[in-house]
Order: C-alpha cells, then structure tokens, then sequence
C-alpha cells in the first residue's frame, strides 16, 4: 500500500517499491554489508541480490498509526561484528528514508541471512566466495 503524504497542496503518493529502493540502496552503502539476500529463502541457501534487485531484499509495511516498518534482508561479510553492522545499517536507513521521503520510520528489522566468506587464492585461481 503506497504512504500518502498531505499537504495544503495536494496529495503526494509514495509507492511502497520506491521506499524499498531507498532502504535498499542506504543498506548496501553501509560497511560491513556484502548486498541484499531475496526475502524468501528455502532449504536455508540465500540468494546475493545485484545492484538491479536490492529492493527485492526489502519489505515494507505501514502500521495503523501510519508509521512505516522495515524488514532488511542481507548478506554480512565474514569477520565483522554483525550486531555493530545491524546498528548502522538501522540507523542509515532510517535516516536516509526519513531524509529524502519525508515519512516517519517506526522500526528497521535486520535479518541476516547469511555470511559471505573470502577464500584465499590457492593455486593461482581466482579466490572463491562461499554464503554459509
């Protein structure tokens, strides 16, 4: 359901894909953060988004009191404190949906569906990356 802001103007209707796109794109920008996993993971393997589908990482929901809820779905990269990670990506968020769409953020959920591990290049090969 798209958010409605009101004003003496008019009416001004923010699609619920254009908030996701927004989150999406503060969330990648964030240290720590490898990209956006798809919402719906099956048989515990998450699928890496590209820069062209983060917004499908994200879920949006309006509260009664017209508060917006936002559900993160991502990829951590292996070795950092992933608690510390999910208070940033929160917090810029946050900030950057209230920023730039005028709309009042209730919460930020971070769901990390997976650790992106680095492995060291053995034989000359390119390294190869794993998603536990």
């Amino acid at each position: 359901m798209p958010e409605s802001l009101d004003s003496q103007l008019g009416k001004v209707r923010i699609a619920d894909e254009v908030i996701a796109a927004v989150a999406g794109a503060a969330a990648v920008s964030c240290y720590g953060l490898v990209g956006m996993a798809a919402r719906n993971v099956q048989d515990g393997l998450s699928e890496l988004l590209g820069h062209d589908q983060i917004d499908r990482g994200v879920r949006v929901r309006l509260d009664a009191d017209g508060s917006t809820v936002i559900d993160l779905y991502v990829v951590v990269q292996y070795g950092v404190n992933i608690a510390e990670v999910a208070e940033n990506v929160k917090e810029q968020v946050r900030y950057q949906v209230e920023r730039l769409l005028g709309l009042k953020v209730r919460a930020v959920n971070v769901h990390v569906q997976g650790v992106r591990v680095e492995r060291p290049e053995r034989e000359g090969r390119a390294p190869a990356t794993e998603m536990a």
